[in-house]
């Protein structure tokens, strides 16, 4: 059966429907499946207190502690990960598809068995963590504890978008480059990371809003203390027992964070993770121009 041609003007080209009229449906739906739990907490906002309710010295100390956390364990994603994607992504071993499995775990066991984990691991009594207590470190319940607990969970979506963007880009740019004489970590600068740039980027902005939203390994493995661990999930959770309308405040605030990390990061001209979204890629250099 010939295709149903689309409503056109005249002399406008044929276009193919790729997407049957069916598929609409289910997407609205799945779309307001998300939006109107959204659309019913803004609507408990008490916007006439929003400013108070955002400013208090707990919820400033929390919003401020989760931003610069969320930051830094997300420097961190980008340090381990990186390579991770590279070696899932480029090489070939023995048990390489155990490695994959378990660095995606955190996706799939809960956020607060990931922080037992972690407690088990770094606590004073933990694996390694007796033995740092025997020099004076301490790592849980800490600052540190809370970085590491967020880039703990963080860490498989940056892997994810990476090794997907690696494996997409291919390896002929890279394969010119070295018969050319260019040493692999040349290769590596010069042409692979800028041609997965976009896969590089997206997988840290969706690294940092994990992060920003970590409440359970947080909680197990850094507790909450004002000003040291409690993030801004952590002090929303609190203030629900306490201060209804200053949790619904504070939530909406971190999603409006949330929001604009991505909006920023989509919008900024020539954005690497636009580029993601639209399919593209950044151009790699030449493959001549390495040498050079």
């Amino acid at each position: 059966m010939a295709p149903r041609n689309s409503p056109r003007r005249a002399g406008e080209p044929w276009q193919f429907q790729a997407v049957p009229q069916w598929v609409y449906l289910l997407a609205a739906v799945g779309a307001l499946f998300i939006l109107l739990p959204l659309v019913g907490m803004v609507a408990q906002v008490d916007w006439a207190q929003f400013i108070p309710l955002i400013s208090s010295e707990s919820s400033v100390a929390a919003l401020g502690l989760s931003l610069k956390t969320a930051a830094a364990s997300t420097v961190l994603c980008i340090i381990f990960g990186v390579p991770l994607a590279l070696v899932l992504a480029r090489a070939r071993f023995r048990g390489q598809g155990v490695l994959r499995a378990l660095i995606l775990l955190p996706l799939v066991v809960p956020p607060v068995v990931g922080g037992l984990a972690l407690l088990f691991t770094f606590g004073r009594v933990g694996l390694i963590g007796q033995t740092l207590s025997t020099f004076g470190i301490d790592i849980a319940f800490s600052t540190t504890a809370v970085v590491m607990a967020q880039a703990f969970v963080a860490l498989p979506f940056l892997v994810l978008s990476l090794e997907g963007s690696l494996r997409t880009a291919g390896q002929k740019y890279e394969a010119v480059a070295a018969t050319l004489g260019a040493r692999p970590s040349t290769v590596l600068r010069r042409i692979t990371l800028p041609l997965v740039l976009p896969g590089l980027v997206s997988g840290a902005v969706l690294a940092f809003a994990r992060s920003l939203g970590e409440f359970g390994a947080t909680l197990t493995f850094a507790g909450s203390l004002q000003g040291v661990t409690r993030t801004l999930p952590l002090e929303i959770y609190l203030q629900r027992e306490t201060d209804p309308d200053a949790a619904v405040a504070l939530s909406f605030l971190l999603i409006a964070v949330a929001l604009i990390v991505v909006i920023l990061a989509y919008r900024t001209p020539r954005s690497p993770i636009r580029a993601a979204v639209r399919g593209t890629s950044t151009d790699p250099v030449p493959a001549q121009e390495v040498l050079r």
